[in-house]
């Protein structure tokens, strides 16, 4: 790499990123795009460079910033502080959804009610439909990614980066999870259901992203969140790291062999349907998050 002063790291960095945008076709002019906010570093660069570059070269887009508050007393509550500073700091609308509204259940009751074993498992796929719900509120066709309409529609850009994608591919990979490995690595998922998901940080690496925010003294949240210091994904972060002191490139290098991944014709891979109780997107009869549901309603035990 090149060693660049700060504005031209700055430059770099927002190119990078432009590049990857304009070459997957992730927006259409005229698209709402909701950027999944939660006051940390990736989210907070994510909003900051879109709006940028949404100036720069007049994409057309319309930005929103789209929270889930999980009910996580000094934790989530703080983190939200952030994200309306950021609001105001970036005059972006914003859209705030909660466990407690949705599900009836804060994170802090779930965790009290079973412990801290299994309490990620809950909040992940909690988390991934309150962000769909959240964006149908706002009445958008997708979450982002995009769709080639001139129409009003709404994109939701989650800020997972180079360093995430690689990780989940570990964890696939460790997991067996073919239907997920095959599909973890697509700058552009869900595109099955009315809500798609797409990734600008795609291939930016997360100390690069650090970097910037510090640099450019954005107002971001650090704090780790208090109910995962064993949480799986930690694991798949900590190989990578090691991985990385021997061979500087594998974090990309994870990423594309992701990419080439060809999955047997033969292999029967989940079939997308809806769930029968809420409607959400399932490829089982009934969601997990509806499965979750009914055992903590019942009285989950530990």
């Amino acid at each position: 790499a090149d060693a660049l002063c700060k504005e031209c790291f700055y430059y770099a960095f927002e190119e990078e990123i432009h590049k990857t945008i304009v070459d997957a076709k992730l927006f259409t002019e005229g698209e709402t795009v909701a950027i999944g906010a939660s006051g940390g570093k990736d989210s907070t660069v994510l909003a900051y460079v879109l709006k940028v570059l949404n100036d720069r070269y007049n994409y057309g887009l319309n930005l929103v910033l789209l929270s889930v508050d999980e009910g996580i007393t000094g934790y989530r509550d703080d983190s939200l502080e952030t994200v309306k500073r950021n609001q105001v700091q970036y005059d972006l609308p914003l859209k705030i959804v909660s466990y407690e509204e949705l599900y009836g259940w804060t994170m802090d009751a779930i965790v009290q009610q079973i412990g801290l074993k299994n309490n990620c498992t809950f909040c992940g796929v909690f988390r991934r439909q309150a962000l769909d719900r959240g964006a149908l509120m706002l009445n958008v066709d997708k979450i982002v990614t995009g769709k080639a309409k001139k129409e009003k529609t709404l994109q939701s850009v989650v800020g997972h980066n180079a360093d995430d994608v690689a990780e989940t591919v570990i964890m696939n990979v460790l997991r067996g999870d073919i239907g997920r490995l095959q599909r973890c690595t697509a700058i552009t998922t869900g595109t099955e259901g009315a809500l798609p998901r797409c990734k600008p940080f795609k291939y930016t690496y997360e100390k690069e992203i650090v970097m910037y925010a510090y640099f450019k003294k954005l107002d971001y949240f650090s704090t780790e969140c208090i109910y995962s210091p064993n949480a799986y994904r930690g694991f798949a972060r900590a190989y990578i790291k090691d991985l990385e002191k021997i061979r500087p490139s594998a974090i990309i290098d994870i990423i594309h062999s992701g990419e080439c991944l060809s999955v047997s014709k033969s292999t029967k891979l989940p079939t997308q349907g809806v769930c029968e109780r809420c409607g959400y997107i399932s490829s089982n009869p009934i969601c997990k998050a509806c499965v979750l549901l009914e055992g903590l309603n019942r009285g989950l035990p530990r």
